[in-house]
C-alpha cells in the first residue's frame, strides 16, 4: 500500500497519513510532514527509521498515548505512527529574496509569530500578496502550518507568494539583520504605525492571536508599532491587524 492510498483529510482539512510503510514511503518520496506523532514506548526498526528520518528533517515529533492516536486517527490502524503533511510545499527564504530582486524593490516580509489559527495564517498569505509582500516566514513548533484550510483561506494567493518555514524566528530575525532587513512588531503600546518609517527592506512582524508578538522576538525588532484604536474594544483580529499595517507600509511606499 503506499502512502497515497493511506492518506486522507481529516475534519480540519489536514492531510494525515497513517501506517508505518505509508510515512516512510511519503519521507522517501519527498512529502512535506509538518508533524509526526508516535505511540509512547514503542521501540521497532521501523519506528527507528521514522524518528531517524524526521530528525534528519527537523520535522517536529509528539509522543502520545494509544488512546490519543486513536481519537486522532478515527479509529483507523495507525500502527503506532501518524503523520501531519503539508498540502503545499515551502519555499526557502532565498526565494523571497529572489522575488524582491526580480521586482526591484526592497524585501517587504510577513514574518509570523505563532499564529495558530489556519483561517489567519490563509487571509494573511492573501493579504501579503495583494499589498505586494515578497513572502512569509513562519515558525514550525506551535503555528498552524500550510493546510488545505490555510491554502483555501489565502484564495489562491499562495501560488504566487512563497511561505519559508524556519526553526526559530527570533535568530531568523538576527540572520536578515545582517542582509539590510529592518524590523518592525505590532503591539498595542507601540508608536502609531503613522509616525513609523515604514519604508526599506522590512520584516513585519505579527504575533499570537491572544499572547501577541514574543518578548525576545519583540526586543529583536527595530520598531514597535501600533494601530490607533478609536472603539471600545482594544485588539483587532491577527489577520485584520496585518491588513491595516499592510497597508500603512503600502502607502510610505508609495510616498504618500
Amino acid at each position: 500500500m503506499s502512502y497515497k492510498d493511506n492518506e486522507r483529510q481529516n475534519e480540519n482539512n489536514d492531510h494525515v497519513i497513517v501506517g508505518r510503510n505509508a510515512i516512510l514511503e511519503a519521507i522517501r518520496a519527498g512529502k512535506t510532514i509538518d508533524k509526526l506523532y508516535v505511540q509512547e514506548g514503542l521501540k521497532d526498526g521501523v519506528i527507528s527509521s521514522i524518528l531517524r528520518s524526521a530528525k534528519k528533517n527537523d520535522t517536529i515529533v509528539d509522543f502520545v498515548s494509544n488512546d490519543k492516536l486513536n481519537r486522532m486517527s478515527k479509529d483507523t490502524k495507525h500502527q503506532g505512527v501518524m503523520a501531519i503533511c503539508s498540502a503545499y510545499e515551502y519555499a526557502d527564504i532565498e526565494d523571497i529574496f529572489k522575488r524582491a530582486e526580480d521586482k526591484g524593490e526592497p524585501p517587504f516580509i510577513f514574518i509570523l509569530d505563532e499564529i495558530e489559527d489556519p483561517h489567519n495564517l490563509g487571509a494573511i498569505i492573501r493579504t501579503a500578496n495583494l499589498c505586494g509582500a515578497h513572502g512569509v516566514i513562519i515558525p514550525k513548533r506551535r503555528a498552524a502550518g500550510l493546510t488545505s484550510t490555510v491554502v483555501k483561506a489565502s484564495a489562491g494567493a499562495i501560488n504566487y507568494t512563497p511561505v519559508a518555514k524556519v526553526t526559530n524566528i527570533a535568530q531568523t530575525i538576527d540572520e536578515l539583520k545582517k542582509r539590510g532587513m529592518w524590523f518592525a512588531c505590532a503591539d498595542m503600546d507601540g508608536e502609531i504605525m503613522y509616525d513609523c518609517n515604514l519604508t526599506g527592506s522590512l520584516g513585519f512582524v505579527i504575533g499570537n492571536e491572544g499572547s501577541g508578538v514574543g518578548r525576545l522576538v519583540k526586543e529583536k525588532c527595530d520598531y514597535v508599532v501600533s494601530i490607533p484604536m478609536m472603539g471600545d474594544i482594544d485588539s483587532l483580529n491577527a489577520s485584520v491587524a496585518a491588513g491595516v499595517l499592510a497597508y500603512e507600509v503600502v502607502r510610505q511606499r508609495l510616498g504618500r
